[in-house]
């Protein structure tokens, strides 16, 4: 494990030495900006002196900033790979600034489109992390997945995305009704999932083929997005209108049937009006019998270019996904069912059937080169409409009882928020500001349901795992009725403050501070058939912190970054305690240390990163009421004592021409118990259940563009999970809710191929796990399900 304070002592060493090398008080400096033809600013280009080691690139802005540049006339060039290369001479006075500014001959959407397709992508900013700092500058891991590598290997849904980033590891949950993620051993829930900027929720599996891009920051973001946990956030990033007219019409098809066409078309409504609306319609049945999966998903787009200085993009998105909701194979006497993959031990007539919709007005103003304003007012609702037979664990003899399920459920989030950018000298130092303020408010409904007889629990038969026969359901579907509702309100809100300060070209300073509000009240329960409302006999819940940062950054040359940061954060937690007062939240304190490297100007990207992360309140289920007795209500909880996440992160990416691009990762995580309950307690030292110690991804695409094979793309890709521990955890009395399950590693093969005619028309197929490999995602002790098998599937496409 990385010792963060020898790191930061060598840095300070190395600081000390750097200026201890000579004042540059008799240096001159060279600042400016870099505009676009159509007079937006040119970010991320390179700006460097000719026959000098001296350069830079332009910031979110466009401006640049060279210093200690020795009195003398000097050759700038400003490039960009893929565009014509621009150079003037200027002359430097001693101890003072020159200025220089360019206008490239490309406009602000040729310029995207190269960023989007050429090989210097890896230095662009991502997003999610709000101030537009170049990656370098970011003291923390990021990873970005873009549309590149989203269509070469034909991702459905966001897991087959985030397989792609390392220290991300896939979980399951109740009956796959969802997709569960965990980063650095942390679960990553609904608070850690954002579209454009927006917190959103995953419920129906988020559609994932038709994205831009997929930006993680790995570790505490909490100085930027609030509470959320420690692991990382994602944001997905929807596809914008264009100024020209293009677009894709595709037709993906696969095993077990699935087809999936989609249609992506954009283009000018008027010089100040673009749009775009991307569609697409899924059908598919599955390697496990039964199963079915029937989506559809709809993402229309505007952007007004309202002036030269003001954009306002509004978008909106609806997916119906309808599946069968799946416990897997189950478990017999706590151990994974010996079945095979396809057995299917639901109900027949189970549903799971859901439905999100959001809208989103994006408004970016800026008020000259080296500000910009940025605010967002968003809207989702949530739908899930669920019936199914629940938790087939069996004993030792294969039987297990099948209880129903009705449930339904309703959510309502809104979201604003609103960021302020810029850059300011104060002297010779050069300060990078983000002032931000935001707030969401959600509304959940919940209904519960009675059947025809007036009861408000049913079972279907009982099943005998190890016997196939005893699968089916002599049950018909019950009718049911609602009969009440409970309403559960949360309230949220925060302002933070951003500066990264740059003390000199080598040495910067990230610091910055968050506060944030989050108030629960009590949840409301309406009853139907007597019109009575009763509140809940807990009282509102108020969550408050402070959330800082503080980072230092030395870069020795312009393409290498080595920092040392501390970051706080706090998550709340839901439930009560055992006298029934609502759970308070669980401060979490993070430490990381890293090397970012880009190479071969830009187009080859190496990091290292190494983390700890101590969480000193750690909530669990209670083991006991207050009475002494065993407790089996999963919301009442307790804080059982620490835990520690140590862990070390490797990202590789390379875009080495725009016809060749790998990824490569490894990671390592140690999270545990450190302190628990004397008697009650998690045995400590042992692995927190959900996380996964090891987990490796590789990934490499070519496509040849001279000779013969001119037009023939392949891929390979090969992801690894390492041993894991699922169930429960031990407990040192003894007396604990089930078995913990111990799962083998594994790992999976892709290989793709295609060939594009004429750069419009397309086919690329994908044969996944290669070897036919069996392995299980495992929640508790019921919900048991095995990987996909080897399939196949092919995509069809003609671009115009």
């Amino acid at each position: 494990m990385i010792k963060l304070y020898t790191l930061l002592l060598s840095l300070l060493v190395l600081i000390t030495t750097a200026n201890a090398e000579g004042p540059l008080e008799k240096s001159g400096s060279i600042r400016g900006h870099v505009q676009t033809s159509d007079g937006k600013p040119a970010d991320f280009v390179n700006v460097g002196l000719k026959n000098t080691n001296k350069g830079t690139t332009t910031d979110q802005n466009g401006n640049y900033i060279i210093k200690g540049v020795k009195p003398g006339t000097y050759t700038i060039k400003v490039s960009f790979i893929g565009l014509q290369t621009e150079e003037k001479q200027i002359t430097v006075s001693e101890g003072k600034p020159s200025v220089l500014n360019f206008t490239l001959k490309e406009s602000a959407s040729k310029l995207d489109e190269v960023s989007i397709t050429g090989a210097n992508r890896l230095n662009k900013p991502v997003n999610v992390g709000k101030a537009g700092l170049r990656p370098l500058d970011m003291p923390q891991s990021i990873q970005t997945i873009d549309s590149n590598v989203i269509a070469d290997q034909q991702f459905n849904r966001l897991s087959d995305v985030m397989r792609n980033v390392n220290g991300v590891s896939l979980g399951d949950n109740r009956g796959s009704v969802n997709e569960s993620f965990f980063a650095r051993g942390y679960s990553l829930g609904t608070n850690n999932v954002f579209k454009n900027g927006a917190r959103t929720s995953t419920g129906g599996m988020p559609e994932a083929s038709t994205l831009e891009a997929v930006e993680v920051l790995k570790g505490s973001a909490a100085l930027l997005y609030g509470g959320v946990t420690g692991g990382a956030v994602v944001n997905l990033v929807t596809k914008k209108p264009k100024f020209n007219w293009g677009g894709e019409v595709s037709m993906r098809a696969g095993s077990y049937g699935l087809y999936k066409p989609t249609v992506d078309v954009y283009g000018p409504l008027s010089k100040s009006v673009a749009f775009r609306i991307i569609t697409t319609k899924e059908n598919a049945n599955s390697f496990r019998d039964v199963v079915k999966t029937d989506r559809f998903y709809v993402n229309p787009s505007l952007l007004f270019k309202i002036s030269n200085k003001t954009e306002l993009i509004v978008q909106g998105d609806y997916l119906k996904s309808n599946f069968t909701p799946d416990f897997g194979i189950g478990t017999v006497g706590g151990k994974i069912s010996p079945v095979p993959r396809s057995a299917f031990l639901n109900v027949p007539w189970a549903y799971n059937n859901t439905n999100t919709g959001s809208a989103q007005a994006n408004l970016t103003h800026r008020f000259n080169n080296n500000w910009k304003l940025n605010a967002v007012a968003a809207f989702q609702s949530y739908s899930r409409n669920y019936f199914g037979a629940e938790r087939p664990a069996a004993n030792a003899a294969g039987m297990a009882a099948r209880a129903l399920t009705r449930s339904q459920s309703m959510e309502y989030t809104y979201n604003q928020q609103i960021n302020l950018t810029g850059s300011a000298m104060t002297g010779s130092i050069k300060h990078t500001l983000l002032f931000g303020a935001d707030a969401d408010q959600s509304r959940t409904t919940t209904y519960s349901f009675k059947y025809a007889d007036g009861t408000t629990a049913k079972s279907a038969d009982s099943i005998n795992i190890l016997n196939p026969a005893t699968y089916g359901s002599k049950l018909p579907m019950p009718e049911t009725h609602t009969y009440q509702h409970v309403l559960a309100p949360i309230y949220r809100m925060g302002a933070f403050a951003q500066d990264l300060i740059s003390l000199t070209e080598q040495f910067k300073v990230l610091a910055g501070v968050r506060y944030t509000y989050q108030e629960t009240p009590k949840t409301r329960t309406f009853n139907e058939e007597t019109g009575a409302i009763t509140d809940a006999a807990a009282s509102t819940k108020v969550d408050k912190a402070f959330s800082p940062k503080l980072a230092l950054i030395y870069q020795p040359i312009s393409t290498t970054s080595l920092y040392a940061s501390y970051a706080n954060n706090f998550t709340p937690n839901t439930g009560v305690d055992i006298y029934n007062v609502p759970l308070g939240p669980s401060i979490i304190d993070q430490w990381e240390a890293g090397i970012k490297n880009d190479f071969l100007n830009g187009r080859l990207s190496v990091n290292v990163t190494g983390y700890h992360i101590v969480n000193n309140r750690y909530a669990q289920t209670a083991l006991l009421t207050a009475d002494g007795k065993p407790n089996s209500d999963t919301n009442v909880k307790e804080f059982s004592g620490k835990t520690a996440s140590d862990g070390v992160e490797v990202d590789i990416t390379g875009k080495l021409s725009a016809n060749w691009y790998f990824l490569a990762g490894y990671a390592y995580n140690y999270f545990r118990y450190t302190k628990t309950a004397p008697v009650t307690g998690i045995t400590e030292g042992e692995r927190v259940v959900g996380s996964t110690p090891n987990t490796a991804n590789g990934t490499i695409f070519y496509t040849f563009d001279k000779g013969d094979l001119q037009g023939l793309k392949l891929g390979f890709s090969g992801y690894y999970t390492g041993k894991r521990n699922a169930g429960f955890n031990t407990l040192k009395n003894g007396l604990q809710r089930g078995q913990p399950t111990y799962l083998t590693d594994y790992a999976t093969f892709d290989f793709s191929a295609g060939y594009t005619f004429k750069k419009h028309l397309s086919l690329l197929a994908k044969l996944s796990n290669i070897t036919n490999e069996i392995n299980y995602l495992v929640h508790e002790n019921y919900s048991v399900n095995p990987i996909a098998p080897r399939m196949v599937q092919a995509t069809l496409s003609y671009k115009f």
